[in-house]
C-alpha cells in the first residue's frame, strides 16, 4: 500500500506544533503517535522539509537517545542546539541532559 507522503508530513508537522515550549520528543515518538512506529526516518524526512514553516518546531525533534542528530538541517553550526537552550534544555556535546525530564510523549500527551 503506498503512503501519501504530503499528507504524512503534514500530520507529522501537526504533531511537532504542539510540543510544549521546553520540551523535546522523538522521531520515534511522533511515528507511534500516527500510528506508523516503524516510520521514525520518515518523520525526520518531513522535519527536514519544514525549515521554510516557522511555525514547526523543528528543534524539538531529536532522535530516542536525545542526541540532536537532525542539527546538520539547522543554518550555522549549533542552531538547533542554540534554540533548545533558549528554552532552557541543556545540551552538552550535541545530547540533551536529563533527557528524560524534557521528553514529552505525543502518545501519551494526546492520547
Amino acid at each position: 500500500m503506498k503512503t501519501d507522503n504530503s499528507n504524512f508530513f503534514h500530520r507529522v508537522y501537526e504533531v511537532a506544533k504542539l510540543i510544549p515550549y521546553g520540551r523535546v520528543t522523538s522521531y520515534g515518538a511522533i511515528a507511534k503517535y500516527l500510528g506508523a512506529a516503524r516510520s521514525a526516518r520518515m518523520v525526520g524526512w518531513a522535519m527536514n522539509g519544514s525549515h521554510n514553516m516557522p511555525d514547526v518546531p523543528a528543534h524539538r525533534v531529536v532522535n530516542k537517545t536525545g542526541l540532536l542528530t537532525g542539527k546538520h538541517h539547522f543554518d550555522g553550526t549549533n542552531l538547533m542546539q542554540q534554540l533548545l537552550e533558549s528554552e532552557g534544555v541543556k545540551v552538552v556535546d550535541n545530547q540533551i541532559v536529563d533527557f528524560e525530564k524534557y521528553f514529552w510523549d505525543p502518545y501519551k500527551e494526546l492520547g
